[in-house]
């Protein structure tokens, strides 16, 4: 478990509501970070999603928990990647990271809607969630890595080599049913 749920910071309300379907890009991003265990210790590795076509638009990699190494590095990065021109749900759990002043004055002057999911609830953020599952899966658990620079290169070969670009993602199909890979 990532999340340091226990703080004083304020919890904003379930926006999202497990509806995890959007109508254009960015209209509703997810985010979450995970643990990749190195023998140098943990890298962690923050993620934000488009709900759109479910690619990972802003990523982070860092050897410490705070906001400004997770969590504002890949806001940053999504917000290149995907300019927020109308209204912008940004969903995560409620760790410290994403509840912090740092980050709720971030979203705050971007006019962003802050949405957290329930205590102990993972399914409020299923899309995240399964996108760490698959990552762990076909990634982590195969590789033992000597470095976190080693866990960097592979991780960033499998989000911008494959998952973002080859991977067909069934939750965006277009008029005539077939999946769209996003070239964005």
């Amino acid at each position: 478990m990532t999340s340091d749920s226990k703080h004083l910071y304020p919890v904003s309300e379930n926006v999202l509501n497990r509806d995890f379907t959007a109508e254009r890009i960015s209209q509703k991003w997810v985010s979450d970070l995970a643990y990749i265990q190195t023998k140098e210790g943990w890298l962690y590795l923050t993620v934000i999603i488009d709900l759109f076509d479910r690619k990972v638009v802003g990523w982070s990699f860092s050897s410490a928990m705070t906001a400004q190494e997770t969590v504002i590095p890949a806001w940053r990065m999504a917000c290149r990647n995907r300019p927020i021109q109308n209204e912008l749900i940004f969903h995560s759990d409620r760790g410290v990271q994403y509840a912090c002043k740092a980050f709720r004055r971030l979203l705050k002057s971007n006019l962003i809607t802050q949405s957290m999911y329930r205590k102990g609830n993972c399914w409020d953020n299923a899309v995240a969630e399964s996108f760490f599952k698959t990552l762990k899966v076909k990634r982590v658990y195969q590789m033992t890595y000597a470095s976190r620079n080693e866990a960097k290169m592979d991780l960033f070969r499998y989000i911008e080599g494959w998952y973002n670009t080859r991977r067909i993602r069934s939750a965006n199909k277009n008029r005539f049913g077939r999946s769209i890979v996003s070239k964005n």
